[in-house]
Order: C-alpha cells, then sequence, then structure tokens
C-alpha cells in the first residue's frame, strides 16, 4: 500500500520521537540499528518524494523516487563501514547514506553522500561478496572538561552552563543532570520562557538554554535607582 507524503512525514516524525524518548531513556544508539534504518528511508522517501520499497526485506534498495529510481538507503549513528551486496548492487540506481548526530538530547540527519550508483562504486573498496564505504570522519568533539565557559548563572537549586562550543550543561544541587532538556524546560516553564521559536518549532537544547541564561540574568540585573526617589512624609 503507497503512502501519501503527508503520511511519510507523519511517520519520520513519530519514528524521530520515538527515538528521542529512547535515548532519553539512556538506550545506546548503535542498539536501535532498525528504528534508525527506518528513519533513514523515511527521509529519503519525504526528500525524493517517492514510496518505501514494494516489499519488506527488499533485496538492493530501500526507496523508489517519484522518477523511479531505486535508492539504495545506509543510515549510522557514527563512523563506521558501511557494506553494500554484491550481488544486488546492480538493481540500485542511487545511494544516499545519512548519519543521525547526536547533540545533548537533539538529534540531526546529516546528508553523507547521496549520488549515483555508478560514481558511489569507486569511492568503494572491494572484498569477497561485498563493497565497503567509509564515511568521511567526524569533527572531533572537544570534552566538555576541556572547554572554557563563557556564561554561568543560578537559579535556585540550579546551575545552566553555556560552553564556548554552544553545548548546554544544567546542573541541580551541583550535580550534573543526566539529559539536559528536560531541566531546561522546568526551567523555561519557570521563568516564562517559550518552548517555541518564532517560527513556532520547537527549541533544540542550545537555543533554549541560552534563552533561559539570558531570562535569569535579566533578572540578576540590579534595578535602575538613578531616577527613583524616596519621599519621607
Amino acid at each position: 500500500m503507497a503512502l501519501s507524503q503527508i503520511q511519510i512525514i507523519r511517520s519520520l516524525g513519530d519514528a524521530l520521537t520515538w527515538l528521542e524518548k529512547e535515548i532519553q531513556w539512556g538506550v545506546n544508539p548503535a542498539e536501535l540499528r532498525h528504528l534508525t534504518g527506518r528513519i533513514g528511508e523515511l527521509y529519503v522517501a519525504m526528500k525524493t518524494r517517492g514510496q518505501m520499497a514494494p516489499e519488506v526485506n527488499q533485496k538492493g534498495y530501500d526507496v523508489v523516487s517519484a522518477e523511479g529510481e531505486q535508492i539504495s538507503v545506509k543510515t549510522v549513528t557514527s563512523t563506521q563501514h558501511i557494506r553494500f551486496n554484491k550481488n544486488t548492487f546492480d538493481v540500485v540506481h542511487r545511494v544516499v547514506v545519512l548519519r543521525l548526530n547526536f547533540d545533548d538530547d537533539d538529534i540531526s540527519i546529516e546528508e553523507v553522500a547521496d549520488m549515483s550508483a555508478s560514481d558511489f562504486l569507486p569511492l568503494c573498496r572491494e572484498a569477497e561478496e561485498v563493497y565497503i564505504y567509509s564515511p568521511r570522519q567526524q569533527k572531533a568533539v572537544v570534552p566538555i572538561g576541556d572547554q572554557k565557559a563563557v556564561r554561568e548563572v543560578s537559579y535556585g537549586p540550579y546551575r545552566v552552563i553555556e560552553y564556548e562550543s554552544g553545548t548546554i550543561q544544567v546542573e541541580k544541587e551541583g550535580v550534573p543532570a543526566r539529559i539536559t532538556k528536560p531541566a531546561l524546560r522546568e526551567l523555561a516553564t519557570s521563568l516564562g520562557v517559550s518552548l517555541l521559536n518564532n517560527t513556532g518549532n520547537k527549541r533544540n537544547t542550545r537555543q533554549l538554554g541560552s534563552e533561559v541564561i539570558s531570562a535569569i540574568e535579566a533578572l540578576e540585573k540590579p534595578h535602575d535607582k538613578r531616577n527613583h526617589h524616596i519621599i519621607i512624609k
């Protein structure tokens, strides 16, 4: 049964929401290959205005674009070797490789490769029964302990820190929150900070953290008393 574009978009949103919950529960993304793979396929189907492959576990490809291209979709969560079956690669017209990036508890989809199968094949090395592709390396992540804090505020039992990379960390009574965003949402609600940006979309962790810090800084500023006079009767 073919899915409409609206159904594909909704399914992608549902899958990303479920993935976000799993991450918040502490599940390693590497253990969620079925879910991350489905997210990649839905993303490509949406991007190409296409459909999922007509059969479950379709050999060789995962999505058929609106133009009829048979697309092999691979989704990874870290840099690793990706294998393509030699016996079915001849039915592939296009290859899309995606990487899911996790920034705090925010998830973004990065397009690592998107090209015709004929252009993609020379980028692979050949093994006995597979072609092996190695995605480009991600930029090295500097540990929080090696970064400089650029802004830091306190509010009740909370301390919110913004580092030079833009990463936000929240501590409650001196203990770093395992998951940052729920604590930021709690703070934002108590401070009257909107969880949505100007376009009506949810703020990511960095955006929300920056707004929360600004709101607390505004509370900490002393009132300007130069124009106020005390009158004693």
